[in-house]
């Protein structure tokens, strides 16, 4: 699978509304989960997807918010194939040789957490609610390469 890696101001049109489809048909519409997927968060990102047929088939955004890296948004379009742990591997790589970031942090869905532990996540908080959906905070500690 290719990735592509850009900056906000980098996205063609195209991109980024397909960008925004997939994370609004998944996390908004088939989760039944109404909330302000743009959030303004996607100015400061950095983007990370695959296209197949002018299509998004896996997505993931990561920025810095407080003193570390925070991965969000993470999709695939089709699940059950590996696409979600490629974009996963190639994200904490991108994390871990292009920023000096320690560690990464994300929400996860409880019902992910076994795939994020599967990537080295570990659990630091209780689970918590947002948005009518389960969560738990993860974080990844970064062995830094000098």
């Amino acid at each position: 699978m290719e990735f592509a890696v850009k900056r906000f101001e980098e996205l063609t049109l195209e991109e980024l509304y397909e960008i925004l489809r997939l994370r609004v048909d998944v996390f908004v519409v088939e989760q039944d989960c109404p909330y302000p997927e743009i959030d303004g968060i996607d100015y400061d990102s950095i983007h990370v997807f695959s296209m197949e047929n002018g299509r998004v088939t896996a997505y993931l955004r990561y920025f810095e918010s407080d003193g570390c890296m925070r991965i969000g948004r993470v999709i695939a379009a089709e699940r059950g194939k590996g696409h979600g742990k490629e974009l996963m591997t190639k994200g904490i790589d991108l994390i871990r040789t292009t920023t000096n970031a320690d560690r990464i942090v994300l929400g996860a869905q409880v019902v992910a957490m076994g795939f994020y532990e599967s990537l080295g996540f570990k659990a630091c908080s209780e689970p918590y609610d947002e948005d009518g959906i389960m969560h738990i905070a993860m974080s990844l500690q970064l062995n830094k390469e000098k």
